[in-house]
Protein backbone atom coordinates (compact mmCIF):
# COMPACT_ATOMS: atom_id res chain seq x y z
CA UNK A 1 0.00 0.00 0.00
CA UNK A 2 1.25 3.50 -0.85
CA UNK A 3 0.54 4.84 2.64
CA UNK A 4 2.06 1.88 4.49
CA UNK A 5 4.96 3.98 5.89
CA UNK A 6 2.40 6.39 7.39
CA UNK A 7 0.31 3.57 8.85
CA UNK A 8 3.44 2.13 10.44
CA UNK A 9 3.92 5.34 12.44
CA UNK A 10 1.20 4.04 14.76
CA UNK A 11 3.01 0.70 15.03
CA UNK A 12 6.27 2.40 16.01
CA UNK A 13 4.43 4.50 18.59
CA UNK A 14 2.79 1.41 20.08
CA UNK A 15 6.02 -0.59 20.20
CA UNK A 16 7.71 2.33 21.97
CA UNK A 17 5.05 2.44 24.65
CA UNK A 18 2.66 5.13 23.43
CA UNK A 19 -0.78 3.94 24.48
CA UNK A 20 -2.87 7.09 23.98
CA UNK A 21 -3.53 9.24 20.92
CA UNK A 22 -5.54 12.47 20.75
CA UNK A 23 -6.97 12.97 17.26
CA UNK A 24 -8.52 16.15 15.85
CA UNK A 25 -10.89 15.68 12.88
CA UNK A 26 -9.70 16.71 9.42
CA UNK A 27 -9.17 15.47 5.90
CA UNK A 28 -5.43 15.89 5.30
CA UNK A 29 -4.69 13.93 8.50
CA UNK A 30 -6.93 11.01 7.43
CA UNK A 31 -4.04 8.52 6.97
CA UNK A 32 -2.75 9.25 10.46
CA UNK A 33 -6.24 8.97 11.97
CA UNK A 34 -6.79 5.68 10.15
CA UNK A 35 -3.46 4.38 11.42
CA UNK A 36 -4.08 5.12 15.09
CA UNK A 37 -7.77 4.18 15.17
CA UNK A 38 -7.00 0.79 13.60
CA UNK A 39 -4.15 -0.04 15.94
CA UNK A 40 -5.25 -2.50 18.67
CA UNK A 41 -2.74 -1.26 21.27
CA UNK A 42 -3.44 2.48 21.01
CA UNK A 43 -6.46 4.02 22.71
CA UNK A 44 -7.74 6.94 20.62
CA UNK A 45 -9.73 10.01 21.67
CA UNK A 46 -11.23 12.67 19.41
CA UNK A 47 -11.71 16.37 20.16
CA UNK A 48 -12.79 19.01 17.67
CA UNK A 49 -11.14 22.07 19.22
CA UNK A 50 -7.40 21.76 18.62
CA UNK A 51 -6.45 24.19 21.40
CA UNK A 52 -8.42 22.21 23.96
CA UNK A 53 -7.28 18.87 22.49
CA UNK A 54 -3.63 19.73 22.95
CA UNK A 55 -4.11 20.60 26.62
CA UNK A 56 -6.10 17.37 27.04
CA UNK A 57 -3.08 15.52 25.62
CA UNK A 58 -0.92 17.29 28.23
CA UNK A 59 -3.27 16.09 30.95
CA UNK A 60 -3.09 12.53 29.67
CA UNK A 61 0.70 12.64 29.62
CA UNK A 62 0.70 13.97 33.20
CA UNK A 63 -1.59 11.10 34.24
CA UNK A 64 0.67 8.43 32.72
CA UNK A 65 4.11 10.10 32.70
CA UNK A 66 4.31 8.68 29.19
CA UNK A 67 4.28 10.32 25.74
CA UNK A 68 0.92 10.93 24.08
CA UNK A 69 0.46 11.25 20.32
CA UNK A 70 -1.37 14.41 19.20
CA UNK A 71 -2.66 14.64 15.61
CA UNK A 72 -4.25 17.42 13.55
CA UNK A 73 -4.91 18.38 9.95
CA UNK A 74 -3.02 21.01 7.97
CA UNK A 75 -3.30 24.80 8.16
CA UNK A 76 -4.30 26.85 11.18
CA UNK A 77 -5.19 23.68 13.12
CA UNK A 78 -1.52 23.31 14.04
CA UNK A 79 -1.35 26.90 15.32
CA UNK A 80 -4.13 26.11 17.77
CA UNK A 81 -1.82 23.55 19.41
CA UNK A 82 0.72 26.29 20.20
CA UNK A 83 -0.34 27.35 23.75
CA UNK A 84 -0.39 23.75 24.98
CA UNK A 85 2.87 22.92 23.21
CA UNK A 86 4.56 25.86 24.96
CA UNK A 87 3.12 24.69 28.28
CA UNK A 88 4.40 21.16 27.64
CA UNK A 89 7.84 22.53 26.81
CA UNK A 90 8.26 24.50 30.02
CA UNK A 91 6.53 21.91 32.20
CA UNK A 92 8.53 19.09 30.55
CA UNK A 93 5.54 17.05 29.40
CA UNK A 94 6.24 14.43 26.68
CA UNK A 95 3.90 14.96 23.71
CA UNK A 96 4.54 13.74 20.15
CA UNK A 97 2.84 16.29 17.88
CA UNK A 98 2.01 15.05 14.37
CA UNK A 99 0.71 17.73 12.00
CA UNK A 100 -0.53 16.75 8.56
CA UNK A 101 0.61 19.08 5.76
CA UNK A 102 0.18 19.76 2.03
CA UNK A 103 2.99 18.80 -0.38
CA UNK A 104 5.73 21.44 -0.49
CA UNK A 105 4.97 22.60 -4.02
CA UNK A 106 1.53 23.81 -2.87
CA UNK A 107 2.76 26.03 -0.04
CA UNK A 108 1.98 29.73 -0.70
CA UNK A 109 -0.08 28.84 -3.81
CA UNK A 110 -3.46 29.83 -2.32
CA UNK A 111 -4.43 26.20 -1.82
CA UNK A 112 -6.93 25.54 0.96
CA UNK A 113 -5.73 24.94 4.52
CA UNK A 114 -2.13 25.54 3.49
CA UNK A 115 0.28 27.59 5.55
CA UNK A 116 4.01 27.46 6.34
CA UNK A 117 4.12 24.74 9.00
CA UNK A 118 7.87 24.24 9.18
CA UNK A 119 9.09 25.02 12.71
CA UNK A 120 5.66 26.44 13.51
CA UNK A 121 6.24 26.03 17.26
CA UNK A 122 9.67 27.67 17.12
CA UNK A 123 11.84 27.04 20.16
CA UNK A 124 8.96 25.60 22.18
CA UNK A 125 9.62 22.03 21.06
CA UNK A 126 12.70 19.97 21.78
CA UNK A 127 13.15 19.42 18.03
CA UNK A 128 11.32 19.80 14.72
CA UNK A 129 11.18 16.88 12.27
CA UNK A 130 9.75 16.68 8.76
CA UNK A 131 8.93 13.49 6.92
CA UNK A 132 9.38 13.02 3.15
CA UNK A 133 6.28 13.40 1.01
CA UNK A 134 7.12 10.59 -1.40
CA UNK A 135 7.94 7.04 -0.40
CA UNK A 136 9.11 5.31 -3.58
CA UNK A 137 12.77 5.05 -2.59
CA UNK A 138 13.86 2.66 0.17
CA UNK A 139 15.84 5.47 1.80
CA UNK A 140 12.61 7.40 2.37
CA UNK A 141 11.14 4.45 4.27
CA UNK A 142 14.32 4.16 6.35
CA UNK A 143 14.21 7.92 7.04
CA UNK A 144 10.59 7.85 8.23
CA UNK A 145 11.29 4.96 10.59
CA UNK A 146 14.44 6.55 11.98
CA UNK A 147 12.75 9.93 12.44
CA UNK A 148 9.76 8.60 14.38
CA UNK A 149 12.07 6.56 16.64
CA UNK A 150 14.32 9.53 17.25
CA UNK A 151 11.42 11.89 17.99
CA UNK A 152 9.85 9.57 20.59
CA UNK A 153 13.23 8.92 22.21
CA UNK A 154 13.80 12.67 22.45
CA UNK A 155 10.36 13.31 23.95
CA UNK A 156 11.22 10.77 26.67
CA UNK A 157 14.76 12.00 27.25
CA UNK A 158 15.25 13.99 30.46
CA UNK A 159 14.17 16.74 30.55
CA UNK A 160 11.10 15.38 28.81
CA UNK A 161 9.10 17.59 26.46
CA UNK A 162 7.16 17.97 23.20
CA UNK A 163 8.52 17.16 19.74
CA UNK A 164 6.97 18.17 16.41
CA UNK A 165 6.75 15.91 13.36
CA UNK A 166 5.36 17.53 10.21
CA UNK A 167 3.84 15.02 7.79
CA UNK A 168 3.29 16.16 4.16
CA UNK A 169 0.66 13.94 2.52
CA UNK A 170 -0.40 13.58 -1.11
CA UNK A 171 -3.85 12.60 -2.26
CA UNK A 172 -5.52 10.15 -2.29
CA UNK A 173 -5.71 10.26 1.49
CA UNK A 174 -8.14 7.42 2.08
CA UNK A 175 -7.75 3.67 1.58
CA UNK A 176 -9.33 2.12 -1.49
CA UNK A 177 -12.67 0.39 -1.10
CA UNK A 178 -12.14 -2.99 0.52
CA UNK A 179 -8.55 -2.18 1.50
CA UNK A 180 -7.70 -3.19 5.07
CA UNK A 181 -5.21 -1.17 7.09
CA UNK A 182 -2.43 -3.44 8.37
CA UNK A 183 0.91 -2.88 10.06
CA UNK A 184 4.25 -4.22 8.91
CA UNK A 185 5.59 -7.26 10.73
CA UNK A 186 9.21 -6.11 10.95
CA UNK A 187 9.06 -2.48 12.07
CA UNK A 188 12.45 -1.47 13.44
CA UNK A 189 12.64 -0.01 16.95
CA UNK A 190 15.57 2.06 18.20
CA UNK A 191 15.80 1.90 21.97
CA UNK A 192 17.42 4.54 24.15
CA UNK A 193 17.70 3.39 27.79
CA UNK A 194 17.98 6.15 30.36
CA UNK A 195 20.55 5.71 33.11
CA UNK A 196 20.58 7.42 36.49
CA UNK A 197 23.70 9.54 36.92
CA UNK A 198 25.57 9.72 40.22
CA UNK A 199 27.82 12.37 41.70
CA UNK A 200 31.46 11.38 41.32
CA UNK A 201 33.51 10.72 44.45
CA UNK A 202 35.52 13.87 43.76
CA UNK A 203 32.41 16.05 43.39
CA UNK A 204 30.82 14.43 46.44
CA UNK A 205 33.86 15.16 48.58
CA UNK A 206 33.89 18.77 47.41
CA UNK A 207 30.19 19.21 48.21
CA UNK A 208 30.56 17.61 51.64
CA UNK A 209 33.40 19.94 52.52
CA UNK A 210 31.56 22.98 51.17
CA UNK A 211 28.30 22.13 52.93
CA UNK A 212 30.06 21.92 56.28
CA UNK A 213 31.23 25.55 55.97
CA UNK A 214 27.71 27.06 55.83
CA UNK A 215 25.55 27.70 58.89
CA UNK A 216 22.51 29.14 57.08
CA UNK A 217 21.41 26.62 54.45
CA UNK A 218 18.01 26.78 52.72
CA UNK A 219 16.38 24.28 50.35
CA UNK A 220 13.72 25.50 47.88
CA UNK A 221 11.68 23.00 45.87
CA UNK A 222 10.04 24.09 42.61
CA UNK A 223 7.11 22.51 40.77
CA UNK A 224 7.46 18.74 40.98
CA UNK A 225 5.46 15.54 40.79
CA UNK A 226 4.33 13.83 43.98
CA UNK A 227 7.28 11.59 44.92
CA UNK A 228 7.10 9.79 48.25
CA UNK A 229 10.66 8.48 47.98
CA UNK A 230 12.05 11.97 47.34
CA UNK A 231 10.01 13.43 50.21
CA UNK A 232 11.30 10.76 52.59
CA UNK A 233 14.92 11.42 51.62
CA UNK A 234 14.44 15.17 51.84
CA UNK A 235 12.74 14.94 55.22
CA UNK A 236 15.61 12.86 56.57
CA UNK A 237 18.21 15.23 55.13
CA UNK A 238 16.42 18.27 56.53
CA UNK A 239 16.19 16.84 60.05
CA UNK A 240 19.72 15.44 60.00
CA UNK A 241 21.33 18.75 59.06
CA UNK A 242 18.75 21.22 60.43
CA UNK A 243 18.05 22.69 57.01
CA UNK A 244 14.61 24.26 56.34
CA UNK A 245 12.77 23.22 53.17
CA UNK A 246 10.63 25.88 51.48
CA UNK A 247 7.99 24.66 49.07
CA UNK A 248 4.98 26.09 47.21
CA UNK A 249 1.80 24.07 46.92
CA UNK A 250 2.81 23.06 43.35
CA UNK A 251 6.01 21.41 44.61
CA UNK A 252 4.01 18.51 46.10
CA UNK A 253 6.26 18.53 49.15
CA UNK A 254 3.41 18.75 51.67
CA UNK A 255 4.47 15.23 52.68
CA UNK A 256 7.32 16.76 54.68
CA UNK A 257 6.85 16.72 58.44
CA UNK A 258 8.18 20.27 58.90
CA UNK A 259 8.20 21.94 55.50
CA UNK A 260 7.82 25.72 55.14
CA UNK A 261 4.86 26.28 52.81
CA UNK A 262 3.54 29.75 53.71
CA UNK A 263 6.38 31.93 52.43
CA UNK A 264 4.10 33.98 50.18
CA UNK A 265 2.19 35.26 53.23
CA UNK A 266 5.21 35.41 55.50
CA UNK A 267 7.61 37.21 53.17
CA UNK A 268 4.89 39.49 51.80
CA UNK A 269 4.12 40.97 55.24
CA UNK A 270 7.25 40.55 57.37
CA UNK A 271 9.66 43.41 57.99
CA UNK A 272 13.20 43.91 56.70
CA UNK A 273 14.90 42.78 59.93
CA UNK A 274 13.06 39.44 59.83
CA UNK A 275 13.88 38.89 56.17
CA UNK A 276 17.53 39.78 56.74
CA UNK A 277 17.70 37.15 59.49
CA UNK A 278 16.20 34.58 57.07
CA UNK A 279 18.84 35.24 54.38
CA UNK A 280 20.62 32.00 53.44
CA UNK A 281 24.36 31.57 52.95
CA UNK A 282 23.83 28.48 50.79
CA UNK A 283 20.71 27.99 48.65
CA UNK A 284 19.94 24.50 47.31
CA UNK A 285 17.16 24.31 44.70
CA UNK A 286 15.51 21.68 42.53
CA UNK A 287 12.33 21.33 40.47
CA UNK A 288 10.82 23.72 37.95
CA UNK A 289 9.18 27.11 38.59
CA UNK A 290 8.03 28.41 41.96
CA UNK A 291 4.73 30.17 42.43
CA UNK A 292 5.52 32.67 45.18
CA UNK A 293 6.54 36.06 43.81
CA UNK A 294 7.44 37.17 47.33
CA UNK A 295 9.89 34.28 47.66
CA UNK A 296 11.50 35.19 44.33
CA UNK A 297 11.86 38.83 45.38
CA UNK A 298 13.27 37.81 48.77
CA UNK A 299 15.94 35.54 47.29
CA UNK A 300 16.91 38.12 44.67
CA UNK A 301 17.28 40.83 47.30
CA UNK A 302 18.89 38.73 50.04
CA UNK A 303 21.19 36.70 47.82
CA UNK A 304 23.05 33.65 49.11
CA UNK A 305 26.82 33.35 48.91
CA UNK A 306 26.42 30.09 46.96
CA UNK A 307 23.51 28.58 45.03
CA UNK A 308 23.45 24.90 44.00
CA UNK A 309 20.76 23.82 41.55
CA UNK A 310 20.01 20.10 41.18
CA UNK A 311 18.84 19.16 37.67
CA UNK A 312 19.57 15.94 35.81
CA UNK A 313 19.97 17.61 32.40
CA UNK A 314 18.87 20.55 30.26
CA UNK A 315 19.29 24.31 30.38
CA UNK A 316 19.42 25.62 33.95
CA UNK A 317 17.57 28.84 34.81
CA UNK A 318 19.19 31.43 37.07
CA UNK A 319 15.87 32.49 38.64
CA UNK A 320 17.38 34.14 41.73
CA UNK A 321 20.40 35.69 39.98
CA UNK A 322 22.79 33.78 42.26
CA UNK A 323 23.53 30.43 40.58
CA UNK A 324 27.05 29.13 41.27
CA UNK A 325 26.84 25.35 40.73
CA UNK A 326 24.74 23.05 38.52
CA UNK A 327 24.62 19.47 39.82
CA UNK A 328 23.62 17.17 36.95
CA UNK A 329 21.83 14.47 38.92
CA UNK A 330 18.26 13.87 40.07
CA UNK A 331 17.18 15.33 43.44
CA UNK A 332 16.74 11.80 44.81
CA UNK A 333 20.33 10.92 43.96
CA UNK A 334 21.64 14.15 45.48
CA UNK A 335 19.85 13.81 48.82
CA UNK A 336 20.63 10.09 48.99
CA UNK A 337 24.35 10.66 48.46
CA UNK A 338 24.56 13.72 50.74
CA UNK A 339 22.90 11.98 53.71
CA UNK A 340 26.35 10.49 54.34
CA UNK A 341 27.64 13.94 55.32
CA UNK A 342 28.42 14.17 59.03
CA UNK A 343 26.13 16.61 60.82
CA UNK A 344 27.60 19.73 62.40
CA UNK A 345 27.97 19.59 66.17
CA UNK A 346 28.83 21.92 69.03
CA UNK A 347 28.59 25.68 68.58
CA UNK A 348 28.59 25.48 64.77
CA UNK A 349 25.80 22.92 64.88
CA UNK A 350 23.81 25.22 67.15
CA UNK A 351 24.09 28.03 64.60
CA UNK A 352 22.66 25.73 61.91
CA UNK A 353 19.81 24.71 64.22
CA UNK A 354 19.04 28.31 65.19
CA UNK A 355 18.55 29.22 61.53
CA UNK A 356 16.32 26.19 61.08
CA UNK A 357 14.24 27.17 64.13
CA UNK A 358 13.83 30.71 62.85
CA UNK A 359 12.17 29.52 59.63
CA UNK A 360 10.11 27.05 61.65
CA UNK A 361 8.90 29.78 64.02
CA UNK A 362 7.90 32.08 61.14
CA UNK A 363 6.00 29.22 59.49
CA UNK A 364 4.11 28.38 62.69
CA UNK A 365 3.30 32.05 63.25
CA UNK A 366 1.82 32.35 59.74
CA UNK A 367 -0.11 29.07 59.97
CA UNK A 368 -1.79 30.19 63.21
CA UNK A 369 -2.79 33.51 61.68
CA UNK A 370 -4.11 31.77 58.55
CA UNK A 371 -6.22 29.28 60.50
CA UNK A 372 -7.58 32.07 62.67
CA UNK A 373 -8.64 34.08 59.62
CA UNK A 374 -10.74 31.22 58.22
CA UNK A 375 -12.52 30.43 61.48
CA UNK A 376 -15.47 30.43 61.33
CA UNK A 377 -16.22 29.80 57.60
CA UNK A 378 -17.34 32.81 55.56
CA UNK A 379 -19.32 33.13 52.34
CA UNK A 380 -16.52 34.21 50.02
CA UNK A 381 -14.33 32.47 47.47
CA UNK A 382 -11.14 32.46 49.57
CA UNK A 383 -12.93 30.81 52.51
CA UNK A 384 -14.59 28.31 50.16
CA UNK A 385 -11.20 27.20 48.82
CA UNK A 386 -10.07 26.70 52.42
CA UNK A 387 -13.09 24.50 53.16
CA UNK A 388 -12.69 22.56 49.90
CA UNK A 389 -9.03 21.80 50.61
CA UNK A 390 -9.93 20.62 54.12
CA UNK A 391 -12.60 18.32 52.68
CA UNK A 392 -10.56 16.67 49.91
CA UNK A 393 -10.50 12.86 49.85
CA UNK A 394 -7.35 11.31 51.29
CA UNK A 395 -6.19 10.32 47.80
CA UNK A 396 -6.98 12.47 44.77
CA UNK A 397 -5.63 14.74 42.05
CA UNK A 398 -5.99 18.49 42.49
CA UNK A 399 -5.75 20.78 39.46
CA UNK A 400 -5.46 24.50 40.08
CA UNK A 401 -6.15 27.13 37.43
CA UNK A 402 -3.86 30.14 37.22
CA UNK A 403 -4.47 33.64 38.63
CA UNK A 404 -6.15 33.64 42.05
CA UNK A 405 -7.18 29.95 42.25
CA UNK A 406 -3.63 28.62 42.58
CA UNK A 407 -2.63 31.57 44.77
CA UNK A 408 -5.49 30.97 47.18
CA UNK A 409 -4.41 27.33 47.49
CA UNK A 410 -0.82 28.41 48.04
CA UNK A 411 -1.73 30.89 50.79
CA UNK A 412 -3.79 28.18 52.50
CA UNK A 413 -1.40 25.29 51.89
CA UNK A 414 -1.65 21.52 52.24
CA UNK A 415 -0.29 19.39 55.07
CA UNK A 416 0.91 15.87 55.86
CA UNK A 417 -2.67 14.67 56.08
CA UNK A 418 -2.92 15.45 52.34
CA UNK A 419 0.07 13.19 51.59
CA UNK A 420 -1.80 11.34 48.83
CA UNK A 421 -3.17 14.50 47.20
CA UNK A 422 -1.13 15.40 44.10
CA UNK A 423 -1.26 18.99 42.84
CA UNK A 424 -1.12 20.03 39.18
CA UNK A 425 -1.09 23.48 37.61
CA UNK A 426 -0.13 24.92 34.21
CA UNK A 427 2.81 26.88 35.59
CA UNK A 428 4.97 26.27 32.55
CA UNK A 429 3.61 29.43 30.94
CA UNK A 430 1.21 30.34 33.78
CA UNK A 431 -1.64 31.18 31.40
CA UNK A 432 -5.34 30.74 32.13
CA UNK A 433 -5.88 28.86 28.86
CA UNK A 434 -6.16 25.09 29.08
CA UNK A 435 -6.67 24.61 32.83
CA UNK A 436 -9.98 22.80 32.38
CA UNK A 437 -8.76 20.80 29.38
CA UNK A 438 -5.66 19.61 31.24
CA UNK A 439 -7.85 18.42 34.12
CA UNK A 440 -10.21 16.71 31.67
CA UNK A 441 -7.33 14.85 30.01
CA UNK A 442 -6.04 13.74 33.38
CA UNK A 443 -9.49 12.62 34.56
CA UNK A 444 -10.04 10.58 31.39
CA UNK A 445 -7.12 8.28 32.25
CA UNK A 446 -7.17 8.31 36.03
CA UNK A 447 -9.46 6.37 38.31
CA UNK A 448 -8.76 8.72 41.21
CA UNK A 449 -11.09 11.60 42.09
CA UNK A 450 -9.92 14.65 40.14
CA UNK A 451 -10.69 18.18 41.37
CA UNK A 452 -10.30 21.44 39.50
CA UNK A 453 -10.42 24.78 41.31
CA UNK A 454 -10.77 27.51 38.71
CA UNK A 455 -11.75 31.13 38.35
CA UNK A 456 -14.51 32.29 36.02
CA UNK A 457 -12.16 33.73 33.38
CA UNK A 458 -10.15 30.52 33.06
CA UNK A 459 -13.32 28.41 33.15
CA UNK A 460 -15.22 30.21 30.40
CA UNK A 461 -12.10 30.76 28.30
CA UNK A 462 -11.66 26.98 28.11
CA UNK A 463 -15.30 25.93 27.85
CA UNK A 464 -14.57 23.60 24.92
CA UNK A 465 -12.82 21.29 27.37
CA UNK A 466 -16.29 19.78 27.84
CA UNK A 467 -17.20 19.64 24.12
CA UNK A 468 -16.82 15.90 23.59
CA UNK A 469 -18.65 12.61 24.16
CA UNK A 470 -16.62 11.13 27.03
CA UNK A 471 -17.92 10.47 30.53
CA UNK A 472 -15.99 12.01 33.44
CA UNK A 473 -17.52 10.49 36.58
CA UNK A 474 -14.43 11.27 38.67
CA UNK A 475 -14.23 14.99 37.81
CA UNK A 476 -15.32 17.72 40.23
CA UNK A 477 -15.05 21.41 39.30
CA UNK A 478 -15.14 24.37 41.69
CA UNK A 479 -15.80 27.67 39.88
CA UNK A 480 -14.93 30.89 41.72
CA UNK A 481 -17.11 33.32 39.79
CA UNK A 482 -16.48 36.94 40.78
CA UNK A 483 -17.52 38.06 37.26
CA UNK A 484 -14.12 39.31 36.21
CA UNK A 485 -10.36 38.95 36.52
CA UNK A 486 -10.28 39.88 40.20
CA UNK A 487 -6.53 39.43 40.41
CA UNK A 488 -6.10 42.74 38.57
CA UNK A 489 -7.94 44.53 41.35
CA UNK A 490 -5.64 42.92 43.93
CA UNK A 491 -2.18 43.56 42.52
CA UNK A 492 -0.47 46.93 42.44
CA UNK A 493 -0.46 48.64 39.06
CA UNK A 494 -3.67 47.72 37.20
CA UNK A 495 -5.87 48.48 40.23
CA UNK A 496 -4.74 52.10 40.14
CA UNK A 497 -5.68 52.71 36.51
CA UNK A 498 -9.04 54.32 35.61
CA UNK A 499 -9.46 51.82 32.77
CA UNK A 500 -8.91 48.79 35.08
CA UNK A 501 -12.60 47.94 35.41
CA UNK A 502 -13.18 47.52 31.67
CA UNK A 503 -9.81 46.52 30.25
CA UNK A 504 -8.14 44.50 33.02
CA UNK A 505 -10.86 43.04 35.22
CA UNK A 506 -12.96 42.31 32.10
CA UNK A 507 -16.37 42.17 33.74
CA UNK A 508 -18.71 39.42 32.52
CA UNK A 509 -22.18 38.27 33.57
CA UNK A 510 -21.96 34.55 32.83
CA UNK A 511 -22.91 31.73 35.19
CA UNK A 512 -21.61 28.16 35.12
CA UNK A 513 -25.22 26.98 35.23
CA UNK A 514 -25.69 27.44 31.46
CA UNK A 515 -22.58 25.45 30.58
CA UNK A 516 -23.57 22.72 33.03
CA UNK A 517 -26.99 22.40 31.39
CA UNK A 518 -25.47 22.41 27.90
CA UNK A 519 -23.10 19.52 28.68
CA UNK A 520 -25.40 17.66 31.11
CA UNK A 521 -23.19 18.29 34.14
CA UNK A 522 -24.67 18.37 37.65
CA UNK A 523 -24.75 21.99 38.82
CA UNK A 524 -24.57 23.08 42.46
CA UNK A 525 -24.47 26.64 43.73
CA UNK A 526 -23.27 27.74 47.15
CA UNK A 527 -25.03 31.00 48.02
CA UNK A 528 -25.74 30.38 51.70
CA UNK A 529 -23.46 28.99 54.41
CA UNK A 530 -26.33 26.94 55.83
CA UNK A 531 -26.33 24.96 52.59
CA UNK A 532 -22.60 24.19 52.70
CA UNK A 533 -22.72 20.91 54.62
CA UNK A 534 -25.40 19.35 52.40
CA UNK A 535 -23.89 20.78 49.20
CA UNK A 536 -20.47 19.40 50.10
CA UNK A 537 -22.02 16.01 50.85
CA UNK A 538 -23.57 15.95 47.37
CA UNK A 539 -20.49 17.40 45.66
CA UNK A 540 -18.08 14.90 47.22
CA UNK A 541 -20.37 11.95 46.49
CA UNK A 542 -18.87 10.12 43.51
CA UNK A 543 -22.07 8.75 42.02
CA UNK A 544 -20.96 8.48 38.38
CA UNK A 545 -21.66 12.07 37.32
CA UNK A 546 -19.50 15.11 36.61
CA UNK A 547 -20.31 17.98 38.98
CA UNK A 548 -19.74 21.73 39.12
CA UNK A 549 -19.89 23.73 42.35
CA UNK A 550 -20.11 27.48 41.77
CA UNK A 551 -19.76 30.35 44.22
CA UNK A 552 -20.73 33.77 42.90
CA UNK A 553 -19.21 36.88 44.44
CA UNK A 554 -18.07 40.32 43.31
CA UNK A 555 -14.52 41.23 42.38
CA UNK A 556 -14.61 44.12 44.85
CA UNK A 557 -15.66 41.75 47.66
CA UNK A 558 -12.87 39.33 46.76
CA UNK A 559 -10.36 42.17 47.01
CA UNK A 560 -11.65 43.24 50.44
CA UNK A 561 -11.37 39.69 51.79
CA UNK A 562 -7.87 39.28 50.41
CA UNK A 563 -6.75 42.64 51.83
CA UNK A 564 -8.14 41.63 55.23
CA UNK A 565 -6.19 38.38 55.04
CA UNK A 566 -2.94 40.26 54.45
CA UNK A 567 -3.75 42.56 57.39
CA UNK A 568 -4.26 39.52 59.60
CA UNK A 569 -0.80 38.19 58.69
CA UNK A 570 0.75 41.65 59.13
CA UNK A 571 -0.58 41.93 62.69
CA UNK A 572 1.98 39.30 63.71
CA UNK A 573 4.78 41.68 62.79
CA UNK A 574 3.21 44.94 63.97
CA UNK A 575 2.60 43.71 67.51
Amino acid sequence: MRLQPIYDIAEICALKGIEQAVLCPGSRCAPLISAFTNHPKVKTHTFSDERSAAFIANGMALATNNPVALVCTSGSAAYNFAPAVAEAYYQQIPVVVLTADRPKEWIDQLDGQTIQQQNIFGNHVKKYFELPQDYEHADALWFINRTINEAINLANQIPKGPVHINVPLREPLYPSQGENIKFSDSVRIIDQPTEEKLLSEETLDTLKTSLSTFNKVLIVGGQHTLDTELATLLDKFSKQHHIPVVADVISNLHLLSNGVSHTDSMLGQSKADVQKALQPELLITFGKSILSKNLKLFLRKYKPTAHWHIQHAGVVADTYQSLTTHLGVSPKVFFQQLTEVVSKTGFEGQKRENYFRLWEAEEHRTVRATQSFFSPPQLNEFSLVYEILKSLPSSCHLHLANSMSVRYANFIGLSEEHKNVEVFCNRGTSGIDGSSSTAVGHALLSKKPTFLITGDMAFFYDRNAFWHNYKLPNLRIIVLNNHGGAIFSMIDGPNQLPEASEYFITQQKLSARGLAQEYEIVYLKLDNLRKMKNLFKDFFDFDGRTKILEIETKADDAKIVFDNFKKQIRKNYDA
